[in-house]
């Protein structure tokens, strides 16, 4: 399937209604068509693992084809170098998160990614940081407890972050990780009281909303981690 038809299948699909809702959740995205992701992931099933396709996509600009680009590109041919390009691309929460869950959380550079992205100034490409290690945490059960204690400087760090997207991705980061076991919970909730006491609008935010659900929660046995929320 080319470029040009899978375009003009989108564009048969589209729905400016959608675009609507869209903008009523803060996705701001640019060149939306207004289609569901639910379509969207139904369409990638259709079209064969493709790397060169999928960049081809994501060079399009269009909001719903770089969507689709992160749910065929081939995660052993993804580089360090390209993802960059996409990350710097991301213009809303709705393709930086999409992107992460897709195709970045796979990768063998991930973890560096981590770190990289954290320290830019950038909004969105703070926020991929931090999304990273939420789907990382929700995901990849071969992890263990080490590999994301390492994340509790970043998130205490950038917990200071007022820009709306970023202190979200924070806050989800952090409860995700509490979510995981018994162990991480309680390293989680402690980090979430030290975040308290940084004393900003954002660190206040990001601090009760995690204290309040990982207080509440408790180890579920033989039911698989939590989706994303």
């Amino acid at each position: 399937m080319t470029v040009d038809k899978i375009i003009k299948e989108l564009k048969q699909n589209a729905d400016p209604k959608k675009i609507e809702s869209e903008r009523r959740f803060g996705n701001q995205g640019k060149n939306m068509l207004g289609i569901s992701v639910t379509f969207l992931r139904k369409f990638a099933k259709i079209i064969p693992k493709n790397h060169k396709l999928a960049i081809e996509l994501w060079n399009t600009g269009i909001y719903e084809a770089k969507m689709l680009a992160s749910m065929i590109a081939e995660v052993d041919k993804a580089t360090e170098k390209q993802m960059d390009k996409w990350v710097n691309d991301f213009d809303s929460w709705g393709i930086c998160d999409n992107t992460c869950i897709n195709l970045l959380c796979k990768t063998s550079f991930v973890d560096k990614k981590i770190f990289e992205y954290a320290q830019s100034e950038k909004e969105y490409v703070r926020r991929t940081a931090f999304t990273l290690i939420a789907c990382l945490a929700v995901k990849n059960k071969e992890l263990k407890d080490k590999d994301f204690i390492k994340y509790f400087d970043l998130i205490e760090k950038y917990a200071v972050d007022e820009r709306n997207f970023v202190k979200k991705a924070v806050n989800w980061a952090l409860r995700q990780i509490g979510k995981r076991n018994e162990q991480l919970n309680k390293k989680a909730l402690k980090v979430a009281y030290d975040i308290l006491k940084l004393d900003t609008k954002s660190a206040r935010w990001i601090a009760r909303g995690a204290i309040n659900e990982l207080e509440k929660w408790k180890p579920r046995k033989n039911i698989k981690i939590s989706k994303f929320s």
